[in-house]
């Protein structure tokens, strides 16, 4: 009876050991089932994306940072080489000892913070790895759900299978917070000690990698001494890891702190009116939407002066009135490069940000006739071409109406002027002459060349500036006068970067040849005549009251219609376009305010090139210097009294001498011819 008692019991503890058995072998094949399918699926997944919102930074042309877009979350990603080892240690140490061993979860240290809870009767100890806060931290919510537990572990298993452990690290350090809006560790480096992440001591170090745990807790700046007792800890939990000895760390609690506190880039305003352009270009130019402009962590390197900037906005501040409500627009840029060197949109962007400088379209009055002219070289007229000044009415065939040209206070020569000195004084007659004898189409087609990119329109009096264009594109046209004829394209942006450090853009150099070399160099020596006293006429040049303030040669040219003054003009340096005006459109009435732009330019282009060398205007191969009498564009003999050396394309220059200072019997006296030793002002103005 014993034995088959014994026997049954046997039996079935057989029975449940093998029940048991199918149990856990079940279960573990559950397991692994649901292990293969999760890890399966994730690997389907693929990696997930890690960019996370960073701060664009906006540079100079020497580097400085001029501008910063975020979204309130000051964050620049650095590569984990960029960060400094001590700080890379201490947030090892008091956050996941383990990282480098485990695969997203450290077990051992899940079950000791469970026994931790289970004692307390209460969640009193944290388990998550830097892959799970990393994870939390890039997809998910911060609350307390299964649901969101359950997602943070299969985002942690995606992000472990697909990137390495060092990719893992850098991400956390750019990502966490670390308190007063500072994301990453670059951002907190900067903001609590005024120093990039990779020059941090190991009390800095220290100090920052307690923040996170909890920041409206231990920053410094909220209290400084729960800041130096949870530094402590770490220092500790760092000799206990071996990162470094007791003596490193004794000396490193007792270190001084320079708490900075101050975000370094908050109270940026340099020139606004040349970021929001800027911003625009990154737009339209390389078609990058909102977002990653605005939080795409790019690093744009644009053209921008900050001395020239600067000198810009003084001098307009300085020379209009603040009574005044007239505008103003204003760019400056490198005629070699296109590259914009400065850019005013306006007296205050904080009452308007409309950029008048790229935005606005106004007539630019008399300052299209060097496009005109220039046009008219490639058609055989040269400087010394004569054409009346004299009050004129067109009439046309094709039924259109009449149309008379008046010039400045309806004062005209009355008899033949040279195409020199009709741009020295601004001759709209001869303008107007020169415009239809070429064919109405033809400015239009040349502004085009040029690179005005506004319609310009068929009319007579397009040749006086009446269809409208921008500051930045008239600037761009007087740069190719300025570099011998090269095309070039106002540039803004050098250089974009994204956040991992690859260049995404690179502004390319055009360098087509699209005007004739030599007859650019003839207009730039004509454009030199207008602040040249020798082509005085029925009226002074247009530049006299420039010259004095004049400390190197000049080619440019004014404009002015009833609601604009223009001043264009350019070193071979520097290309400086002005615009004066209401923004309503109203007549300029007062005599000083028909003077800003000038006075603008003028004073702008003197500071701008204050340290530069001064350069003159080389004429062109193929050109030829002559000396000739500004009133009738001969030769010039010894017997005139005023003689001015031009530039002629070579085998168009005159060949009559001028016979109007002899006496019946008198010998023609052939005036030498130019050597090229000697100074600038006598080349250029003659002497």
């Amino acid at each position: 009876m014993m034995e088959l008692m014994t026997d049954q019991r046997f039996r079935k503890t057989v029975k449940y050991l093998r029940a048991l058995f199918f149990i856990a072998l079940i279960s573990t094949a559950l397991a692994m089932l649901c292990y293969l399918s999760i890890t399966g699926y994730a690997k389907l997944l693929g990696a997930p994306p890690l960019a996370v919102p960073q701060s664009s930074l906006y540079f100079s042309d020497d580097e400085t940072i001029i501008g910063e877009s975020h979204s309130g979350q000051k964050r620049y990603w650095v590569a984990l080489d960029d960060i400094s080892p001590s700080l890379i240690d201490a947030t090892l140490a008091i956050e996941d000892r383990r990282f480098y061993d485990h695969s997203g979860f450290d077990y051992k240290r899940i079950a000791g913070a469970a026994l931790a809870d289970i004692k307390a009767l209460a969640k009193v100890q944290g388990a998550s790895t830097i892959t799970q806060q990393y994870a939390r931290n890039l997809f998910l919510e911060h609350d307390k759900t299964w649901k969101r537990k359950m997602n943070e572990a299969f985002y942690t298993i995606r992000i472990e299978m697909n990137y390495s452990k060092d990719e893992i690290l850098e991400g956390y350090l750019n990502t966490i917070y670390y308190g007063h809006g500072a994301y990453g560790v670059q951002a907190a480096s900067q903001f609590y000690f005024g120093k990039n992440a990779k020059d941090l001591n190991l009390a800095e170090a220290s100090i920052l990698a307690g923040v996170p745990k909890g920041p409206g807790l231990y920053s410094p700046l909220t209290s400084f001494d729960k800041a130096k007792q949870r530094q402590q800890l770490l220092l500790d939990s760092m000799v206990k890891n071996k990162s470094i000895n007791a003596e490193t760390a004794a000396l490193a609690k007792e270190a001084p702190l320079d708490i900075i506190g101050e975000h370094q880039h908050d109270s940026l305003v340099t020139a606004p009116y040349f970021q929001d352009a800027v911003r625009n270009a990154l737009k339209t130019q390389l078609n990058l939407d909102e977002r990653t402009i605005e939080l795409g962590g790019l690093r744009v390197y644009t053209t921008l002066n900050l001395k020239q900037q600067e000198i810009a906005e003084e001098t307009v501040k300085k020379l209009i009135s603040e009574e005044s409500e007239i505008q103003t627009g204003l760019v400056a840029l490198d005629p070699k490069t296109g590259h914009v060197k400065a850019m005013v949109g306006g007296r205050d962007y904080g009452n308007s940000s409309f950029n008048r400088a790229i935005q606005a379209v106004r007539q630019p009055g008399s300052t299209i006739k060097p496009l005109l002219y220039y046009a008219a070289l490639e058609h055989g007229f040269t400087p010394s071409t004569m054409m009346k000044s004299e009050i004129t009415t067109f009439r046309f065939d094709d039924g259109r109406p009449e149309y008379t040209p008046h010039n400045f206070n309806n004062r005209y020569a009355g008899g033949e002027i040279t195409m020199a000195q009709a741009l020295a004084l601004s001759d709209n007659v001869y303008a107007v002459k020169t415009h239809l004898f070429l064919g109405e189409d033809t400015l239009m087609k040349t502004a085009d060349r040029f690179g005005i990119t506004t319609e310009q329109d068929m009319v007579p009096s397009l040749a006086l500036g009446t269809s409208g264009v921008r500051v930045i594109d008239i600037a761009g046209a007087y740069s190719l006068f300025a570099n011998g004829g090269k095309t070039v394209s106002p540039v803004l942006i050098k250089k974009v970067e994204n956040h991992k450090g690859d260049v995404i853009f690179k502004a390319k150099k055009a360098d087509e040849q699209v005007l004739k070399p030599e007859l650019a160099s003839v207009m730039t020596h004509m454009l030199t005549g207008i602040f040249d006293k020798k082509l005085n006429g029925y009226a002074p040049v247009t530049g006299s009251t420039l010259i004095n303030d004049m400390t190197r040669p000049y080619a440019g040219k004014s404009g002015s219609t009833e609601t604009d003054s223009w001043m264009v003009g350019y070193t071979p340096q520097l290309v400086t376009a002005v615009w004066t005006g209401y923004d309503q459109g109203k007549p300029i009435d007062l005599t000083v305010e028909k003077t800003y732009a000038k006075n603008i330019w003028i004073h702008f282009m003197e500071n701008a090139l204050k340290d530069e060398p001064v350069k003159d205007f080389k004429a062109a191969k193929g050109t030829v210097g002559v000396y000739i009498n500004p009133d009738n564009g001969k030769i010039a003999t010894d017997n005139c009294p005023v003689k001015r050396l031009t530039y002629f394309k070579t085998g168009t220059e005159p060949t009559e001498y001028c016979t109007d200072h002899l006496d019946d019997n008198e010998p023609i006296k052939e005036e030498p011819k130019p050597s090229k030793k000697k100074p600038w002002y006598k080349r250029i103005f003659g002497g």
